[in-house]
């Protein structure tokens, strides 16, 4: 078994692709095209902001042979993240190829095209469900009915505004190897790290014995492996993921915490919500109740209004009986009014 040195390392990856050998096999085995020349741009090592991510970007400039044999020239701009982030930050990658002059083709006649262009998207994560290790994104062109057109077709107009991308899912590289790009791209698999040391792969010293570009890639990260400088390197991206790991566990407690305390909230606002309710039937029926008594004490207000005219009226009658000159006995009799009620009229 041999130690070699983990590429999915910024700094690893960035010394794996500076050997232009190791570029073309990989770009090739991509790209399921022969890579004849390939040319880094100038000033295109970038790693994205330290605070939040790990975005590390390169760009080249490469001849492709077509079926035909021909050679085309294309761009292709790869990223290579540890992290999951939001798309905004490849797109600002992006744009600044698109809105690049350099990118232009030149001609002596009016018309220029941009060159052609291919996205590579190298993830340390998982891309939703999917479940393919390598995705590859093609744009085709249709008419209204939905028919693809083939006639003039490709056309550096149309392929100057649109273009092609490769997205390989790296937790999904397993260890099993079908075809010529899950050979190359096996350096990258994160089965093979070492149980005690993640920067450093291993393999069987003859994995690739039979294969003279696969041997070269193992060779360069086999001296990766035992440079102090790349190293240091890789402990410095260790310690940068180790503290952004401890801040994320961080958030991710606080924001258990505030779950748990918005949880007890919405139990308590639960049950304030079902006493109001409560209260409310109990209101709801205090007001029926007070109703009811509302009439009760209104027909009784009637029945004594109707009482007082009654009595009224019989005092007046006894009045007039006693002024008739009938006795007060015979005129109590009568009324049913009280002999000293009937004498004080």
């Amino acid at each position: 078994m041999i130690s070699i040195a983990n590429p999915i390392y910024d700094s690893v990856f960035k010394y794996l692709m500076e050997d232009e050998r190791i570029t073309k096999t990989i770009l090739s085995a991509l790209l399921k095209k022969d890579v004849v020349e390939v040319e880094m741009r100038k000033h295109e090592y970038s790693n994205g902001s330290r605070d939040k991510i790990s975005m590390f970007r390169l760009d080249f400039a490469a001849k492709v042979r077509q079926e035909d044999g021909t050679l085309k020239l294309i761009l292709i701009e790869l990223q290579k993240t540890w992290l999951e982030t939001e798309t905004l930050r490849f797109r600002q990658y992006l744009g600044t190829q698109y809105s690049d002059p350099a990118n232009i083709i030149k001609g002596d006649n009016m018309d220029r095209y941009a060159i052609p262009m291919v996205t590579v998207y190298m993830l340390g994560h998982r891309v939703g469900d999917i479940e393919e290790p390598v995705l590859y994104v093609n744009h085709k062109s249709y008419n209204y009915d939905g028919v693809e057109v083939t006639k003039g077709i490709p056309d550096p107009f149309v392929d100057s505004l649109v273009h092609d991308s490769i997205i390989v899912q790296i937790p999904l590289l397993r260890g099993t190897i079908n075809n010529r790009l899950d050979k190359v791209l096996s350096v990258f698999d994160q089965s093979h790290k070492d149980k005690y040391n993640q920067q450093v792969l291993n393999f069987d010293d003859n994995a690739f014995e039979d294969d003279v570009e696969m041997r070269h890639i193992l060779h360069r990260l086999l001296a990766a492996a035992s440079d102090a400088k790349l190293r240091q390197d890789m402990n410095v991206e260790d310690e940068y993921f180790s503290a952004i790991e401890d801040r994320d566990t961080a958030i991710m407690l606080r924001d258990q915490e505030i779950a748990k305390r918005d949880a007890k909230l919405a139990e308590q606002d639960s049950k304030l919500a079902e006493q109001n309710s409560k209260l409310a039937e109990q209101n709801s029926k205090l007001a029926e109740q007070d109703s009811k008594l509302a009439e009760q004490d209104s027909k009784l207000a009637e029945q004594d209004s109707k009482l007082a005219e009654q009595k009224k009226a019989l005092l007046s009658s006894a009045k007039a009986l006693k002024q008739a000159g009938l006795p007060i006995k015979q005129i109590a009799d009568m009324t049913k009014l009280s002999e000293a009620i009937i004498e004080q009229l």
